[in-house]
């Protein structure tokens, strides 16, 4: 889930998305790479208990399953994060393979799982192209508001390096309309816009604006754990749906 934008979505998006895929049957391990830790939090993972996380990870201290939590969802894997990571993009500069090292790491492990998300901080550093390196594919959360675009050739122009020179197979496999309401002319004037920017990598789905889907991190449950019947689980259930038949279809 990559945005540099703050706010967007991605962390909801990471928790919710990996959580109705999981309950769909499918084996998920989620990646938390914001030091921010929002989507720790969203699986209800106490911060200031956590040993050891992503951080001891990419400073090559511990191993993917060493630091991996269970959660409240059967098949769902955790990689949490903490404010401990806010060092690692500075480390990280003078470090040797500074840019593979989440590959590296998730290479022995990700044959055991279905889908691995990854959450990316909003910004385009070091953190943000460790996980683009390690993806096949990138999610673009966009929340539908007057400057949704701004910014998005900028992410758009970074793909693009870490795909010359680092990861050849990475693409967008899909634009992530978040916070909708298609009551506003505005949103339907950003939808729009969108289609016409990215023609054929728009999910169907919109994650609408939903008050059960805002309330649900401060109970650190995913939203389908804490209302299933809201708008908010539905979009997320039939997002899963849609990303496992597109998987489904490139396999």
């Amino acid at each position: 889930m990559v945005n540099q934008k703050g706010g967007v979505g991605k962390s909801t998006t990471a928790v919710n998305l990996g959580a109705a895929l999981a309950v769909q049957g499918q084996r998920v391990l989620v990646v938390d790479c914001d030091p921010q830790g929002n989507t720790t939090t969203g699986f209800g993972i106490d911060k200031p208990s956590v040993k050891r996380d992503i951080y001891d990870v990419l400073m090559q201290e511990a191993s993917i399953d060493e630091v991996m939590l269970r959660t409240e969802i059967d098949r769902l894997m955790l990689v949490p994060a903490t404010i401990n990571l806010a060092g690692a993009e500075i480390e990280l500069v003078s470090a040797l393979s500074r840019e593979t090292r989440l590959r590296q790491a998730l290479l022995p492990v990700a044959p055991r799982y279905d889908f691995v998300l990854i959450d990316c901080p909003p910004s385009l550093g070091l953190l943000t192209v460790n996980a683009l390196t390690a993806a096949e594919e990138i999610v673009i959360p966009v929340q539908a508001e007057f400057y949704a675009l701004e910014g998005l050739s900028q992410l758009t122009k970074v793909v693009h390096r870490v795909r010359e020179a680092l990861n050849p197979t990475l693409h967008v496999s899909g634009v992530l309309v978040t916070m909708f309401d298609g009551r506003t002319r505005l949103a339907m004037e950003v939808l729009d816009e969108l289609e016409r920017y990215f023609p054929q990598q728009m999910f169907k789905t919109q994650i609408p604006r939903n008050i059960r889907l805002s309330e649900a991190p401060s109970f650190g449950k995913p939203v389908i754990l804490f209302d299933v019947k809201s708008r908010g689980a539905q979009a997320y259930l039939s997002l899963a749906k849609e990303l496992t038949a597109s998987v489904g279809a490139h396999a």
